[in-house]
């Protein structure tokens, strides 16, 4: 089984997603219990845009119970696909458990932000993402802001006289 899930992952890192997820789809089959498994071969159906086939998959191998890298890949999957599939209520419970486990992840902290702006919390979003912007950036330009910036992120609809 290992190496049957060792092939399937180096079948995804080299871009053979359609292989990567019939191989995924066939050790689903053989182990359904397996966590790890549910959890690639929901991002199998992920990378192939068939995000209502991988929902179930993510939503099995959490419940199941992942490592814990692996369990913030995969509510980054679940929280990114409900919001594709327009369930952004559930987007934001499954983002908000993954900042409230994992609350140094930029990546999970930016989906998030596209799930508030569908939500039309868009200062929450801006906020987010620009604090996001500020604490990863490498950009002088905009470190040289920083400040002013941090400042501004929550106050985005102020009018100063």
């Amino acid at each position: 089984m290992e190496k049957g899930l060792a092939k399937a992952i180096e079948l995804r890192k080299s871009g053979n997603h359609k292989e990567f997820n019939t191989l995924l789809m066939e050790l689903v089959q053989e182990k359904p219990e397996d966590a790890t498994i549910n959890y690639q071969c929901a991002w199998s159906f992920d990378l192939l845009g068939e995000e209502s086939k991988a929902v179930p998959l993510y939503e099995h191998a959490i419940k199941l119970g992942l490592s814990k890298s692996e369990l913030e890949g995969a509510l980054l999957g679940l929280g990114s696909t409900y919001r594709t599939l327009g369930e952004y209520e559930r987007s934001k419970r499954t983002f908000q458990k993954g900042i409230e486990l994992f609350p140094n992840n930029r990546a999970i902290q930016t989906f998030y932000s596209m799930t508030l702006y569908n939500l039309n919390e868009h200062n929450e979003a801006m906020e987010l993402l620009l604090k996001c912007l500020i604490d990863t950036t490498r950009d002088d330009k905009i470190l040289g802001y920083k400040k002013a910036i941090n400042f501004y992120s929550n106050k985005l609809d102020e009018i100063w006289d």
